[in-house]
């Protein structure tokens, strides 16, 4: 969970950051990870941002993988 300003309300308030995978599957096994997106989401209006894997790093204060 991360305190931003919403781009589109103006509101600080809580975003939680999101990491979805797309996976590659053969007979509902996962084998290998084809493609991640990272997302922001305000919890006051609900409008979701995507970000790029250096953003969401940046907010998170870390390396993400």
């Amino acid at each position: 969970m991360l305190t931003l300003s919403c781009p589109h309300c103006g509101s600080r308030s809580a975003h939680p950051l999101r990491r979805a995978l797309t996976k590659f599957t053969v007979f509902f096994i996962p084998l290998f990870v084809v493609r991640s997106e990272y997302s922001v989401q305000c919890t006051y209006c609900g409008v979701s941002s995507r970000l790029s894997k250096q953003q969401a790093g940046e907010l998170a204060g870390e390396r993400v993988v």
